[in-house]
């Protein structure tokens, strides 16, 4: 912000910056060369300039396209001709004789007669209009407000009949100057009724108001509900950019209270915090100094309970070695006395044990000789039975072999041993030659011949073997 009575380089600034957005907004395009022309002469840009060119007959055939906002192609020679048109661009075409269009709508290509039929192409594309509002406050001062309006044709059948799209360079110039005008109109009337400080703080009543007087204009809205067709456009957006005081000095007044106030804000936090520093400081130095008389007196205080715990302490020491002296001779004598009558006792009590072991190893041994007494006497008794049971067994069982033997029949007898000669044969040695026995005089039917028999075939064995035993024979 520059000082009262210079320039406001602000506002200058800002119109500065909307005079470069309108120029870079503004669509711009090289002249295209017509082919046979020189690259000085002179063009005749846009789709009038075409459809002109078109009904003079003066363009040679082929593919035709001049400069301007919607490139449009023209084909084709004399009456037989074709206009493409790009599908982002409105366009309309008439007939001389017709009272309605042949063809309106976006991006309609169709042929063209240049002795009967003329066109009008129109972009298609959103428009932004640039709005610089110098408007008067309530308070009779001088406000800019910026905005931009941003447009588009909603019904292109209405807006052909009712807006001028005649310029060959910038159909919508016309238009976009006056929805301008109209928004220009709006804001001022709405912002001769407001302060500056509301201009300033709150934008939204403007945007309404300007909203509602475009809407109104341009697609046949009113606030009583009632409307008509409008002029087929649609407003998309409107916006409020910026609202600047134009003169500086009105502009530091109006920013001088919250200034002041600001600055009185923060001398008070200065003071507060210089005073809370210093109570803090002053309260600091207190404390220190009361700790340090504290931490004095503690120190006196403890140094006289040292002195006199150390002086209890040495007293108590003396007077406990005293008794200590005392109470260890005491114990001395009465441990000495007690070891005399332990060693006394001790001495009593071995000789006491030493009698106890002699009379219970006296004892042992006595008993250990009437044990072993009665253990001999046991076991020779035991022996003497022993004996005599087996001698009674002995005789039974001479008794019963008798008894068998004499009961036994020589068929028996011989059919035991035929029973076991397998056994016996099983046992005796392989001979190495073969020997017959022959017992005479004897009965071989008895009991008694049977066992001449085997002795005599036993001695023939060993004799075969090498025995040194052998029984007479004859073989």
């Amino acid at each position: 912000m520059s000082a009262p009575g210079q320039g406001n380089t602000y506002l200058e600034k800002v119109v500065a910056e909307q005079a470069v957005l309108e120029d870079d907004l503004r669509a711009r395009r090289s002249p295209a060369m017509a082919p046979g022309t020189a690259a000085a002469g002179p063009q005749a840009p846009g789709p009038l300039a075409k459809r002109e060119r078109a009904l003079g007959g003066a363009a040679p055939s082929g593919d035709r396209s001049a400069p301007g906002p919607v490139d449009v192609r023209i084909s084709g020679f004399w009456r037989w001709r074709n206009v493409l048109v790009p599908p982002n661009a409105f366009v309309v075409h008439t007939r001389r004789g017709r009272a309605e269009p042949l063809h309106i709508g976006l991006g309609v290509s169709f042929r063209f007669n240049p002795s009967t039929d003329s066109f009008l192409v129109v972009p298609g594309a959103t428009q932004t209009i640039l709005i610089n509002a110098y408007c008067i406050c309530r308070e009779l001062q001088g406000v800019l407000v910026q905005g931009y309006v941003q447009w588009i044709i909603q019904d292109f059948g209405i807006a052909y009949r009712k807006l001028d799209f005649g310029d060959a360079d910038d159909p919508m110039r016309l238009v976009n100057i006056q929805l301008r005008e109209q928004a220009e109109a709006a804001i001022k009337d709405k912002v001769s009724t407001m302060g500056v400080r509301d201009v300033l703080s709150d934008k939204q009543p403007i945007i309404e108001e300007l909203t509602a007087r475009l809407r109104a204009v341009a697609e046949g809205q009113h606030e009583d509900g009632q409307g008509d067709e409008g002029l087929g456009l649609r407003i998309v957006t409107v916006q409020i950019k910026e609202a600047v005081v134009s003169s500086s000095r009105l502009w530091e007044n109006l920013q001088k209270p919250y200034r002041a106030e600001q600055g009185q804000i923060a001398r008070l936090a200065d003071l507060e915090a210089e005073e809370a520093v210093a109570h803090r400081e002053m309260a600091a130095a207190r404390i220190k100094e009361t700790q340090r008389l504290e931490h004095e007196r503690e120190l006196a205080e403890l140094r006289a309970r040292n002195e006199s715990q150390l002086f209890d302490t040495e007293a108590a020491e003396k007077l406990r070695r005293t008794r200590r002296e005392h109470d260890d001779t005491r114990e001395v004598a009465e441990l000495e006395t007690e070891t005399t009558r332990h060693t006394l006792r001790m001495e009593r009590e071995r000789h006491e044990e030493e009698a106890e072991t002699g009379r219970l190893r006296i004892e042992r041994d006595n008993e250990l000789a009437r044990l072993r007494m009665e253990g001999e006497l046991a076991l020779a008794e035991s022996r003497a039975r022993s004996r005599h049971e087996q001698a009674l067994l002995e005789l039974e069982r001479e008794g019963a072999r008798a008894a068998i033997e004499n009961d036994r029949t020589p068929a028996a007898v011989q059919a035991r041993l035929i029973a076991a000669l397998p056994e016996i044969m099983a046992r005796l040695p392989k001979p190495d030659e073969l020997r017959t026995v022959t017992v005479n005089g004897a009965d071989q039917t008895s009991v008694a011949g049977l066992i001449t028999q085997l002795a005599a075939v036993v001695g023939a064995l060993r004799a075969a073997t090498g025995g040194p035993e052998g029984s007479g024979g004859s073989g």
